[in-house]
C-alpha cells in the first residue's frame, strides 16, 4: 500500500496548506478549504500542520495528508515536529506521512533529528518525511529509515543559510541526492511557478510542494507590492540623475 502511495507522487505536485499566525486565513476551515481546492486541481497531496487544521483537511479530502507540528529549537529556529507526543497525535489524527525535522540539530528533548527520525521508525513504524537542509543528513536520513526525503530546510538552518541561490529552488540538493540514493526526493522551498516545479523534476525530484505560491495571498500580495514599488522608486533615480 505504501509504495502504491509513493508512486502516485511521481512527478506529482504536493500543496503545503499552511498559515502564518496573524494571517486571516489562519482558521481550519479555510486550510481546509484550500486543501479542497488544491485537491480538486490535481494535487496529489497536502502537507498540513497542527492537528485541528490536518483533522479539517481530513474531512475534506481523500488524498493523503502528510503531516507535521511545528515547534522551536532553543535559538528559536523552527523545529518540525518536536517530540514523541506529537507524533502520537499525528498518527491519532489519521495522517497518513508524518514529515520531522531530519538535521543533525539537538532537539529540546535531546535526539539529534537523525537520531530521533531512527526511534520514531522502530517505535511506531509510521512512513516518515526526513526534512533535510543539507546532502549530509539527507544521506543519513537514508540509512535512518526515512521513506521520503525532501529539501524542506535547504536555507532555513543556520548551516545552510549562506549555500542557497538568492531565493531559488535547491537544484544542486535535489540532483545531488537524486544521483546518490534510491529513495524518491521531494523538492520543497522557494518554488514560485510552474517553471520552478519543472526544473526541479527535470534535477531529479520525484514531486514537489509549493505551499506559499498557491496559499499564502497575504505574501504573494506583498510581493506585488514590493515590485510596484521598487519600479516608482527606480523612476525617481531616474529623474532625479535628469
Amino acid at each position: 500500500m505504501l509504495d502504491v502511495i509513493i508512486k502516485s507522487f511521481n512527478k506529482k505536485l504536493i500543496v503545503s496548506c499552511q498559515a502564518e499566525r496573524d494571517d486571516p486565513f489562519n482558521k481550519p476551515e479555510f486550510i481546509a478549504a484550500f486543501a479542497k481546492a488544491a485537491e480538486l486541481g490535481g494535487a496529489c497531496a497536502i502537507r498540513a500542520e497542527g492537528i485541528i487544521n490536518i483533522q479539517a483537511v481530513k474531512s475534506e479530502i481523500k488524498i493523503p495528508v502528510i503531516g507535521i507540528i511545528k515547534g522551536k529549537y532553543h535559538d528559536n529556529y523552527p523545529l518540525l515536529t518536536p517530540d514523541f507526543n506529537d507524533v502520537e497525535s499525528l498518527i491519532k489524527c489519521g495522517c497518513d506521512f508524518i514529515a520531522l525535522d531530519a538535521t543533525k540539530r539537538i532537539r529540546p528533548n535531546g535526539y539529534t533529528g537523525l537520531n530521533f527520525l531512527k526511534e520514531v521508525k522502530k517505535r511506531y513504524g509510521i512512513p516518515v518525511v526526513a526534512d533535510i537542509s543539507n546532502y549530509n543528513e539527507g544521506m543519513l536520513s537514508a540509512d535512518s529509515g526515512a521513506d521520503l526525503i525532501a529539501t524542506t530546510l535547504s536555507g532555513y538552518t543556520p548551516n545552510s543559510i549562506d549555500c542557497i541561490d538568492g531565493n531559488n529552488p535547491d537544484y544542486e540538493l535535489v540532483s545531488m541526492l537524486n544521483s546518490s540514493i534510491d529513495i524518491p526526493i521531494i523538492a520543497e522551498g522557494r518554488i514560485w511557478t510552474p517553471s520552478d516545479a519543472i526544473k526541479a523534476i527535470e534535477a531529479g525530484a520525484y514531486s514537489v510542494v509549493v505551499g506559499t505560491a498557491i496559499t499564502r495571498p497575504k505574501i504573494l500580495t506583498q510581493m506585488f507590492c514590493v515590485a510596484l514599488e521598487s519600479l516608482k522608486t527606480n523612476k525617481s533615480l531616474l529623474n532625479d540623475d535628469d
